[in-house]
């Protein structure tokens, strides 16, 4: 191992020594918060929050996004594009999902939920998650948008298809014909979490995946399947490891 391997390394676990720091860390391990609602979700004075994240960026644990609905929020997000970040994020393989504030004791005991993923237009980030969510685990999924377009984006298909994913033909659907009572709500774009915080009574997961429609390119509809398979990939294992501790 190389040196500046073993300062990385140095850095990371001393940002993590702190207990604030370290409950941050593991809040963020499966969803993007926004800084106010994270120090309150954690009970961390204003002030206080700032500085443990600033350390935790400063040891390259988190990066702070601004929202692409408001534009004046800000939310906090691993480095999920860092493998080490990912690989601490996870512990054993298999995230914490007690730890995640906004879905702590969300989940029936007695039964799986359904997954639903939402966005504005219906037309790329959920379906993509859907479909990719599908392939990985047996809990039920479908999506939904606050504003759904009249179909699936084009490059959407094209993406899903070079990875397996079937898309072609797929219906958009309306938040509110979709959703129920008990589902599990991950919104994977900033302007949905923002607009459903406001009208959607309901607890959900928050990954702030910027919009590839926005720049329409194959490379940007590319880099939002694979952050968002990433993360599929990362709530399945915790909706199983959530299970295997009911049993």
């Amino acid at each position: 191992m190389t040196e500046p391997d073993l300062e990385r390394r140095a850095r990371v676990y001393a940002a993590l020594g702190e207990p604030f720091r370290l409950a941050i860390f593991e809040s963020l391990a499966l969803a993007d918060v926004a800084s106010g609602e994270l120090g309150r979700a954690l009970g961390i004075p204003t002030n206080l929050l700032a500085h443990h994240l600033g350390v935790l960026e400063q040891a390259e644990l988190i990066r702070r996004v601004r929202s692409e609905g408001d534009g004046r929020r800000t939310y906090v997000r691993l480095r999920l594009d860092d493998p080490f970040v990912t690989a601490l994020s996870c512990g054993d393989g298999r995230p914490n999902l007690s730890s995640v504030p906004d879905i702590r004791g969300r989940l029936a005991v007695s039964s799986s939920p359904r997954v639903v993923f939402v966005c504005t237009r219906n037309s790329a980030r959920s379906q993509l998650a859907a479909a990719a969510w599908r392939r990985v685990s047996d809990t039920p999924a479908t999506s939904a948008g606050t504003h759904p377009a009249g179909r699936v984006h084009p490059r959407a298909v094209t993406v899903g298809r070079r990875h397996g994913l079937r898309l072609a033909g797929t219906a958009t659907a309306r938040t509110q014909d979709v959703l129920r009572a008990d589902d599990l709500v991950v919104a994977v774009c900033d302007n949905a979490h923002e607009e459903m915080a406001s009208a959607v009574a309901h607890d959900r997961l928050h990954w702030s995946v910027p919009d590839p429609v926005r720049i329409d390119t194959d490379d940007a509809f590319e880099a939002a399947y694979q952050e968002i398979t990433s993360r599929v990939d990362k709530l399945a294992s915790a909706l199983r490891t959530h299970a295997d501790q009911l049993v």
